[in-house]
């Protein structure tokens, strides 16, 4: 038999536990990005960390920091960027949160890298904004009118 269309609308729904492929699809896109982007931190505190002449200040900047300081931070953030990319593969929501509050100070940190780094300190920072809108955008509990 065919269906007349008396059904319930409510039948129509979704189940409120489903997600839209879109929201799962960004947030594993974003957990993605945050292995990769915490890997690079973690070569980049490798690399200022074990030689200093690796990176060169560029002059005329307001502000400069020691370099390997700098190579332990990015260092230290970078290998707990990488963990909080991993537990957003479960789905918490204190995963989303952290990798939210982690991929602000990774874009704080690139920024403060720009004197030894302007071009991969940019495209960190443009990935790391990427992320923050991809964890905050969703996924959400949708209910169809």
């Amino acid at each position: 038999m065919a269906s007349t269309g008396s059904q319930p609308r409510a039948a129509h729904r979704t189940a409120p536990n489903s997600r839209h492929p879109f929201e799962t699809g960004w947030t594993v896109f974003a957990a993605v990005l945050m292995i990769f982007g915490g890997i690079m931190a973690i070569f980049q505190g490798i690399s200022a960390i074990a030689k200093d002449e690796v990176f060169v200040a560029t002059r005329n900047y307001v502000f400069q920091f020691n370099l390997t300081g700098w190579g332990w931070i990015h260092l230290i953030l970078g290998i707990v960027i990488v963990l909080a990319g991993f537990a957003l593969f479960t789905g918490a929501a204190w995963a989303r949160a952290v990798g939210i509050v982690l991929a602000g100070l990774g874009a704080l940190a690139n920024f403060m890298w720009l004197p030894y780094y302007p071009l991969w300190s940019i495209v960190l920072i443009a990935i790391d904004v990427f992320i923050i809108w991809a964890l905050c955008a969703g996924p959400g509990i949708r209910e169809n009118a």
